[in-house]
Order: structure tokens, then sequence, then C-alpha cells
């Protein structure tokens, strides 16, 4: 159980990837709190891992990670729950595929928001409690399109350059910290 006693909040975590990381991170040990796009969404998730898990503290929010005052109210009352995040995975996303002459500013916005924003949210409140204890750990989503770029959808190669870009510099600065940063990139 090698994350016992630790704290974990998920992005993305009611399917694909997160999913699959909250199931890793409880049968580990972990208490995991898990974001959705919708509260529904969380709820049918951790039911799920609960049925897996009956005796494992999992639980769901769903805030908006476009919002920082969305994101630190949901944060805020998790911590307050479970206790200060030790393990921030920054999964949510989501990809767009329209060619780059019929984007509009509002797709491209909607990615952006979600993708390098919710990232940079999480990030920002989640670092406060890491901050002031001196360690934890934050793994973000990114994607090998960041390196490779793809032939439409335009937005997600960017916001997924964004995260390697955030990752690096918040690795600089918040590795003397005791916060380790780290990007995965799928694909």
């Amino acid at each position: 159980m090698r994350l016992k006693d630790k704290v974990a909040i998920i992005t993305g975590g009611s399917r694909g990837i997160g999913f699959a990381t909250a199931d890793k991170f409880l049968k580990e040990g972990a208490s995991v709190v898990l974001a959705a796009s919708s509260q529904e969404s969380a709820d049918v998730a951790v039911d799920k891992l609960k049925e897996k898990y009956p005796n494992a503290i999992v639980a769901g929010i769903s805030p908006n990670l476009a919002s920082m005052e969305s994101v630190r109210k949901a944060f805020k009352e998790a911590t307050e729950k479970y206790g200060c995040v030790d393990i921030l995975v920054n999964n949510a996303g989501i990809s767009e595929n329209t060619s780059f002459m019929d984007y509009t500013e509002e797709t491209f916005d909607r990615v952006i928001d979600l993708n390098v924003k919710g990232v940079f949210n999480t990030t920002r409140v989640a670092a406060e409690c890491m901050v002031a204890r001196g360690k934890g750990v934050i793994l973000s989503t990114s994607s090998m399109v960041s390196i490779s770029g793809q032939p439409s959808g335009v937005a997600y190669p960017a916001s997924k350059f964004a995260v390697n870009g955030l990752t690096v510099s918040l690795a600089r600065e918040l590795g003397p910290k005791g916060i380790r940063v780290n990007a995965v990139a799928p694909g």
C-alpha cells in the first residue's frame, strides 16, 4: 500500500485514464477525490469504485475547472474533509478535431479553458497546501501531439504544449519547495 495515508485529487477522474488512475490509487491505499464535469458523472464513478473498494475513502466533486473560485471552493471542501492534498493529477481535458478554417474562437477558448486554465487553477489551489507542508506531487496529462501536432484540431496540441511549459516551469519553481511536478504524454 504505497499510497496509504495520502490524499489524491484526480481531475477527469470519472472515466478513461482518470478513472483507471483513481482505481490504482485506491488499490494502493490512497484516499481519492475525483473531479468530473458533472456531479452525476462523479457519483456514478464513485459508486463503481466503492463497489470494488468498499472500505476505501473515495468521493466525487464537479467544480468548473476554468474558474479559480469554483476550484478553490470544491478543493477547500475536500481538504477540510479528507486532509491536505498530497497528489494532484491533472487529467481532465477535451480534444477537438475541427479543421483550422472552420475553427471558431469559442471552440478554441473551450479547449484552452479546460486543458490549460484548468491545469493552472487546480495546480495553483493544490500547491498552497503542498507548499505549506513542503511536499507534494503534481502530475499532468499531456499528449504526444504536443510535440508532433495533428492534422486538425489545433487547440488540443496547443493546449498540451502549454501543459508541458507549465510543467517544466513549475518543476523548477516548486521542486526546491519539495513538490515534484511532472507530466505524462500518452499516445
